[in-house]
Formats: C-alpha cells, sequence, structure tokens
C-alpha cells in the first residue's frame, strides 16, 4: 500500500486517484487544490490527511476556518503545495495539477525521492531534459498515469531499450474530427467541452479536441522513454480502445487495450510493478466489432503539427508552445477567441 500526497485533488484525476486510494487501502496524506475548498474540505474529512493546502490564499483562509475542528494542518500558496509535495511521511506523489503549475511541486516531489505518478505532461513538455536528470539524481521512479504513456508504459516490459522501432500514441480525434475549417470556425465552448470517449477537466478537454494534447503527448513521450522525433507517431483511433502501441525492430506491434476509464492507468501508476484486481467492466469484443484508424490532419489541426516542430526545434521553444496554449485555451472558452484561433493565436 502507498502512501500519497494527492496534487490537485479537487481535479478530474486527483478525483479518480482519491476513488482508486479508497478502493485499495492506500493512505492519503496530503490534497492540494487551487481554490475548490468546498470539495477539498470534503476529501480532507474523508481521508483525514496530514495537511491540506490551497494554493490561493483567501481559499487557504477560508479552509483553514472550515477544518479548525479537525487537527489537520492547513497552508497557503506555491509554499504550502510544495509541502504537499515533499511530505516526508508520503512515498509517493501524485502531480494531477493543471499546466506550468505542476512543474515546481513535482520537482519538489522529486527531490524528496518519490515516485511520481506523472499526469501533469506540461512538466516534461516545459522541463523535461532538467526532470529527467533530476529523478535520475535523486533516484525518483516517474512512472507516466496519462493512458497513451501507460499504454507505451506497459508495453515496453520486458524489453529493452535497444529492440524498439517506434511507439505509435493513440488520439480519438476529438469532437470535430470530421469537421470541414468552416465548421470549425463556427464551434463553440459548450461544444468542444463534450469529448465523445473522456470525461476530463476542460484545459485537457479543449487541448483534446484541437489536438494539442495529442502534440504535448508527443514531446513528453520523448523524455519519458528517451526517443528519437522519428521514432514518435500520431494515429488517430477514434474508439479509444487501443491506448497506444509500441512496434519493436522486428516489425511486431505490443499494444495495450482497455475502456476508456482513467482509473486503470492511475492504478498501474500506484501498484507498479503489481497488478491489482478491480471492479472495473472487462472490455467486451464482440459488442465493440472493430476498431478503425486514420492518419491525424494537421492542415485542420495544427496544433499537432506545431507540437511536432517545436519538439525538433528544441530548447525553450516547447515551453514556448506551451505557455501560448495555456494562454489562448481560457481565453477561447471565455468567448474572446474563435475556436482555430486557439491553435494560431
Amino acid at each position: 500500500m502507498r502512501a500519497l500526497s494527492v496534487l490537485g485533488s479537487t481535479g478530474s484525476i486527483g478525483r479518480q486517484t482519491l476513488e482508486v486510494a479508497a478502493a485499495c487501502g492506500h493512505r492519503v496524506l496530503a490534497l492540494t487544490a487551487h481554490h475548490n475548498i468546498a470539495l477539498l474540505e470534503q476529501q480532507a474529512r474523508t481521508f483525514h490527511p496530514i495537511l491540506a493546502a490551497a494554493a490561493d490564499p483567501t481559499a487557504a483562509a477560508a479552509l483553514a476556518m472550515r477544518l479548525s475542528d479537525t487537527d489537520i494542518r492547513v497552508l497557503a500558496g506555491e509554499e504550502g503545495v510544495l509541502a504537499a509535495a515533499r511530505l516526508p511521511q508520503a512515498d509517493t506523489a501524485v502531480t494531477a495539477l493543471v499546466g506550468i503549475a505542476g512543474l515546481a511541486p513535482t520537482l519538489a516531489a522529486i527531490d524528496s525521492g518519490k515516485r511520481i505518478a506523472l499526469a501533469n505532461k506540461e512538466t516534461l513538455v516545459c522541463a523535461g531534459p532538467l526532470v529527467m536528470a533530476r529523478a535520475r539524481e535523486k533516484g525518483a521512479e516517474i512512472v507516466p498515469v496519462d493512458s497513451e504513456h501507460s499504454a507505451i508504459f506497459q508495453s515496453l516490459q520486458g524489453s529493452s531499450p535497444k529492440e524498439l522501432r517506434r511507439i505509435l500514441l493513440t488520439a480519438s480525434g476529438g469532437p470535430f474530427r470530421t469537421f470541414s475549417k468552416e465548421q470549425l470556425e463556427q464551434v463553440t465552448p459548450a461544444q468542444a467541452l463534450k469529448h465523445p470517449n473522456w470525461d476530463m477537466g476542460a484545459k485537457i478537454t479543449i487541448d483534446s479536441s484541437t489536438l494539442m494534447n495529442k502534440g504535448l503527448e508527443v514531446i513528453e513521450a520523448k523524455w519519458l522513454f528517451g526517443l528519437d522525433p522519428d521514432q514518435i507517431d500520431v494515429i488517430v483511433h477514434p474508439e479509444s480502445v487501443i491506448h497506444s502501441m509500441v512496434e519493436y525492430n522486428d516489425h511486431s506491434v505490443i499494444a495495450q487495450l482497455g475502456l476508456p476509464d482513467m482509473t486503470l492507468p492511475i492504478q498501474i501508476a500506484l501498484f507498479y510493478p503489481n497488478r491489482m484486481s478491480n471492479t472495473r467492466p472487462s472490455l467486451d469484443f464482440a459488442k465493440l466489432g472493430s476498431v478503425t484508424f486514420e492518419e491525424p490532419d494537421r492542415e485542420r489541426f495544427p496544433a499537432l503539427a506545431y507540437a511536432e516542430e517545436a519538439l525538433r526545434t528544441g530548447g525553450t521553444m516547447p515551453a514556448i508552445l506551451n505557455a501560448a496554449n495555456e494562454a489562448a485555451v481560457p481565453k477561447f472558452l471565455a468567448g474572446e477567441l474563435r475556436y482555430p484561433e486557439i491553435a494560431s493565436t
């Protein structure tokens, strides 16, 4: 059983991590959120952690009042989140924060030698060389939580890196896979927030619809698995049951399949190298019937091409790409940008 610090516990991945923890008996010793103190209070009363932190100081003050009848330590601001990441009693940090805000806490957890259940892809997009070097130096194990990278991680077990030819990251294609350029001009935030297969937070749902999320995953995969850009391919797979694939030098392909459910990669990241049973339904192949594949359209969805170009350019370009996207998505959600302008701005 693991002792967890869940960084970003009120987001989609954080909530599902707590579901896994409750089902499997993991201890939850630290919780953090930005400002959703109503849910954070509920989580704290359920799991009785050592500390809870809110990145927003005003929210933290309100949380401290709400939890004043408990012995839970309440901390505020970035220092509070970093304290949760470093908590000595926790052996695993689940980094489920959104965006570049996850970088400093992930590094803090690495410096403490913890296992990192990595759900914050921006950490490696913006600082991949630094983060992986620091993990090697500190002996911190990084296990991916993204379903695609978890699939690659599982498919690589028992093989030598020298045997790898390439990886194939699958993409659902999002809700607008068949839209024309003219239709994309009319996409609203409400439409973009409805992913056909996955239940995720707002930022990653928008990124998935533009294929920016897949582009960020390409960059993340380079650092997680030590790959050259030419070894990373993207294939659209609308059914989202093949979560990604590995092709070896003999051209055999190993894939990881399952229902589109994030609790499995979370469970893998927490229990690795062991596998634990759960109550999730099995994949019904007869009901599924067939699976399909197609090339991504980088003209209608240029964000993927921009990310691939940023990876090849190297240096700070992936961080610049991520910063531009983190600025553009909220503007689109606020009605200040048209949908195609997320990638073009």
